[in-house]
């Protein structure tokens, strides 16, 4: 393939185990984008058709599957939990940028703790920042040690141009390591929730608010036993302010990209406890988190 061309959808993946499971980026399959069919070239070159297995778009993460023998299928190294990760580390980047495939970039990583918006319209935290070359087309592929082992996957770019300028980000393999095992047993990553439908950020905005409005309360949710209030509507129609939701345990809640990142550091039937502003007062509640379903 010439550089220059780089099929529409084209991205890096790679075998999370035998069975045939392989990980990539939600945004190289993500349905709503009018993909239906996927391949998979293995290294030896044999391409097998695949079924989207699910996907977490808030981390960017998404599984497919395919019907390869599984002797042909090299599942990727997950390093031990305890290791830890370092400024300053060597990182080897494996992908197909521009469409040329089987590349190998090396670098280092550059930072910790990186804050960026993915692609599901969130803050993902605790990205990795290094600065080995990563393209279009790297999307979905390994970033790795120097012993081999998996420390995190290719997500994007910082950039003007569309170009590399040394600044690529990776989702951790923390992160990796715990949802993508939900993706293949539940076809989606398992997130801990209130019970509550929240109205988008714009409305707080509109009402002088700083948080999350609470729109609607699910019944028999931990946050209806909790008491936790939505919008009501008066005698006349108008609808009248309930909650809004300033803070989960110690984390302070502004909009939604805090609620979320906040929650997900829960699981379900943890307790936590929630500060809300009522009627111009803070109140605190405890409840046991549900899982969003």
């Amino acid at each position: 393939m010439r550089t220059t061309e780089v099929p529409a959808g084209s991205g890096t993946g790679f075998v999370w185990d035998q069975k045939g499971h392989i990980v990539t980026n939600y945004h190289v399959v993500d349905p709503s984008n009018g993909r239906t069919t996927y391949t998979v070239t293995l290294y030896n070159r044999k391409s097998y058709e695949a079924a989207l297995v699910g996907g977490e778009p808030n981390k960017d993460i998404a599984v497919l599957r395919i019907a390869a023998p599984g002797e042909e299928l090299t599942p990727i190294r997950l390093p031990p939990a305890s290791q830890k990760i370092e400024v300053g580390q060597k990182t080897i980047a494996i992908g197909n940028p521009f469409g040329l495939d089987h590349t190998l970039t090396t670098g280092v990583i550059s930072a910790l703790g990186r804050e960026v918006t993915g692609y599901g319209g969130v803050s993902i935290r605790d990205m990795i920042q290094t600065d080995a070359s990563i393209n279009p087309g790297n999307s979905g592929g390994p970033l790795l040690d120097s012993g081999g082992f998996l420390i995190g996957v290719n997500t994007m770019i910082y950039s003007k141009t569309g170009s590399s300028a040394g600044i690529g980000f990776a989702v951790p393999v923390g992160t990796v390591r715990r949802i993508v095992p939900q993706i293949i047993e539940f076809g989606r990553a398992k997130r801990a929730g209130l019970g509550i439908r929240m109205l988008p950020d714009r409305y707080a905005v509109r009402a002088g608010v700083r948080g999350v409005i609470v729109g609607e309360v699910i019944s028999g949710s931990p946050a209806e036993k909790a008491g936790i209030r939505g919008l009501q509507q008066s005698r006349t129609g108008a609808l009248l302010l309930g909650d809004v939701i300033v803070g989960i345990n110690e984390h302070e809640v502004k909009d939604y990209d805090d609620l979320y990142n906040a929650l997900d550091l829960f699981n379900e039937g943890d307790e936590v406890r929630v500060r809300v502003l009522r009627e111009g007062t803070i109140v605190e509640v405890k409840l046991a988190l549900t899982d969003l379903g």
